[in-house]
């Protein structure tokens, strides 16, 4: 492995040199910096500055000095000024204000927003509903830094502030690089607190917004189970673990931990950038995921409370994290479609089983949008359970993904409330093509599954259609989801479900879109009577 290169935080010089720096900086308190800014008191200092509390005379507010210490090196006095540039950018509740910067005797300083509260240190550990309640404010506002191409490089606990009204504060934007800022460390440099950085910084890579996805899932982690996910005395072997190794299951340190919370964790520390969240945005969405359908006022509170604000020229709303509970006592199976799942923002595989028992629990504890099925698994199966989910889950809809192709198993699946049946043969696309559907209220079948239900349901000519079929493709012409012909028609979910794929049958159709086309180009249903049809509501 290549050596690498790494900036640590603390002083190149010893002895000497820091005693009198930090005692000619520490006789700035009671000066008045350019007539203007008065200095009142040290707040704490880092590798390059001391900070102070003081007050702007001008504006009678208080404010943050951050003053470079005397004779750092160039590269950290452009990283300074940097942090200026790039904060000044940014207007935002929970990313710290740069209000100016000034020169003072040959005294560089940046005037900050001066934040009253406690480190993110001081929330380690923290419950749950905590870590999302802050973790979503930080990525909220890493996501508006990413949207005007600005990232942070340094996220960590002792970079973020916490407000007594809860409110957080990113500080410290003196690594944030602009896209358009010229680089000021040497090619391969890793740059950055060693516990906290991407595995793309520690190999000295390019990085993007993804690096501060990653970084805040290691911040995260250490909220959810007071511990760091990786952690060495050597650095060496610290880059090695964030490059190579794979991070503890944060539930097996924090046992009462939920696993949807858990997952958006660890989907937040993948190796490859894109195996990651790839916006911000959407890891605070996937946190706050995990929170709905719990009842506590906390929670509650938390969800009311979400931001809804993006870029202004964001004029559609986006999609909404679906949450995700996979059954399958297949593991690798279960691991491998999770993974692919997982690899889009739009899905969060929040809880998995390998028993129908399992599957049911956890179905009725997280109430997500989508339950995937297998129906062949020990104890309790999946058939087994599809009724009472359909019971205790209303909300929640089935899709069914077994390796099974007997007709007993399609029948019972379907008419116990399945809202699909695809065979595990089905390539990714078209599963994730069926679960936008079923998402959406429409039945969906794969490949000869509509043709065995067809098998077991009718004889009659399937070139002949009935009223009830007649209607239900015009109401599918029409644009009527499954959900709406069964309150227009007055029927059952399990009997559209049957009439849909009869109607599949004798339009010879793979899908419900595709039956309406070919009944219409067929003269099965009239032009008139659908324009006479009123559109769904």
């Amino acid at each position: 492995m290549q050596a690498y290169f790494v900036e640590l935080r603390y002083s190149l010089c010893n002895g000497a040199f820091n005693q009198w720096a930090h005692c000619s900086m520490t006789n700035l308190i009671g000066q008045k910096l350019n007539g203007r800014y008065e200095v009142r008191s040290y707040l704490g200092e880092g590798a390059t500055s001391i900070v102070y509390k003081g007050l702007d005379t001008y504006l009678n507010r208080e404010v943050a000095l951050k003053v470079l210490l005397p004779h750092v090196r160039e590269t950290t006095r452009k990283r300074f000024f940097q942090e200026a540039m790039a904060a000044a950018q940014l207007n935002h509740p929970n990313i710290m204000a740069i209000y100016d910067r000034q020169e003072d005797n040959d005294r560089s300083y940046l005037v900050i927003e001066y934040v009253d509260g406690e480190a993110l240190t001081e929330y380690i550990p923290a419950e749950p509903q905590m870590v999302v309640r802050l973790g979503a404010q930080i990525a909220n506002a890493l996501a508006y830094a990413h949207e005007r191409d600005i990232i942070h490089r340094d996220i960590k606990p002792a970079n973020i502030k916490v407000t007594p009204d809860g409110q957080i504060k990113i500080m410290d934007l003196g690594l944030a690089l602009p896209r358009e800022a010229m680089r000021v460390t040497a090619p391969g440099m890793v740059i950055g607190t060693p516990a906290y950085i991407s595995p793309e910084q520690a190999q000295g890579l390019p990085l993007d917004r993804r690096t501060d996805i990653y970084s805040l899932g290691i911040v995260l982690f250490e909220m959810a189970t007071g511990e760091l996910p990786f952690n060495a005395d050597d650095i060496t072997a610290l880059l090695l673990q964030h490059v190579q190794q794979a991070p503890p299951a944060p539930r097996s340190l924090a046992p009462d931990l939920p696993s949807a919370l858990e997952s958006v964790i660890l989907k937040t520390l993948e190796k490859k950038p894109e195996r990651r969240f790839q916006t911000a945005r959407a890891l605070a969405d996937a946190l706050y995921a995990t929170l709905e359908n719990q009842a506590t006022s906390e929670a509650q509170a938390i969800l009311r409370d979400r931001p809804q604000t993006g870029r202004l020229q964001d004029i559609t709303p986006r999609k909404r994290t679906t949450r995700i509970v996979m059954a399958d006592d297949h593991v690798l199976l279960r691991r491998t479609l999770a993974s692919y799942l997982s690899q889009s923002d739009e899905f969060v595989v929040i809880a998995e089983a390998g028993d129908g028992e399992t599957a049911l629990s956890q179905t009725m504890n997280v109430q997500p949008d989508l339950l995937l099925l297998d129906l062949n698994m020990p104890g309790k199966s999946g058939l087994d359970i599809i009724a009472d989910v359909r019971r205790y889950a209303p909300n929640t809809k089935i899709l069914v993904l077994s390796g099974r192709e007997d007709d007993l198993y399609i029948m019972r699946a379907l008419r116990s409330g399945a809202h699909g049946y695809l065979l595990k043969s089905t390539d990714e696309e078209k599963l994730i093509e069926s679960i936008r559907k079923v998402l959406e209220g429409e039945i969906v079948m794969g490949r000869g599954i509509a043709e065995k239900v067809v098998a077991n349901m009718t004889t009659t000519n399937p070139n002949r259609l009935n009223e009830v079929e007649t209607n239900i493709l015009l109401h599918i012409a029409k644009g009527y989801s499954d959900e709406q012909i069964c309150a227009a028609l007055g029927l059952t979910q399990t009997i559209l479900i049957e009439a849909i794929a009869v109607v599949m049958a004798k339009t010879q159709a793979r899908d419900r879109s595709g039956a309406a086309l070919n009944a219409l180009s067929q003269g099965m249903i009239l032009l008139e009577d659908l324009h006479a049809l009123p559109p769904p509501t």
